[in-house]
């Protein structure tokens, strides 16, 4: 195990390779996600600044949980993050369908490409095996 410092709060603690919080800061971030997540469920019209506002969480934290694709907002919501690979306005996640489909069509352009097979060397006689008597 690794021991590292809390980003949060400075303490040292065991890391086991996730997010770089003690177990104390993470639960109270899971209580905000939780809390963000219910304000949106009950106020679908809210920008997320005044997400950000009424839960005392930051901006940025609300953007990187849509991008995780933990939180997503209705159609008719204001709030939008860009695309990854277009820019065009998204609900959730990094990528548009549209994107999304084009990287899916590229990796299997590239999978469907037969392997270079190589040429290959003779064996020469002289290379066996012999047993002197």
């Amino acid at each position: 195990m690794e021991v590292r410092n809390c980003r949060d709060c400075g303490k040292l603690f065991n890391y086991i390779g996730s997010v770089p919080l003690c177990p104390a800061c993470m639960k109270k971030l899971d209580e905000k996600y939780a809390k963000v997540k219910e304000y949106i469920y009950d106020n679908p019209g809210a920008t997320i600044n005044e997400v950000s506002e009424a839960n005392e969480v930051s901006v940025n934290q609300i953007k990187k949980w849509v991008r995780e694709e933990k939180l997503s907002f209705t159609e008719d919501s204001p709030v939008g993050i860009p695309c990854e690979g277009c820019g065009k306005q998204i609900k959730t996640g990094r990528f548009c369908k549209e994107c999304k489909i084009r990287v899916a069509n590229e990796i299997e352009s590239f999978r469907e490409k037969p392997q270079i097979v190589g040429v290959k060397k003779e064996k020469k006689d002289s290379a066996k095996m012999r047993f002197l008597q």
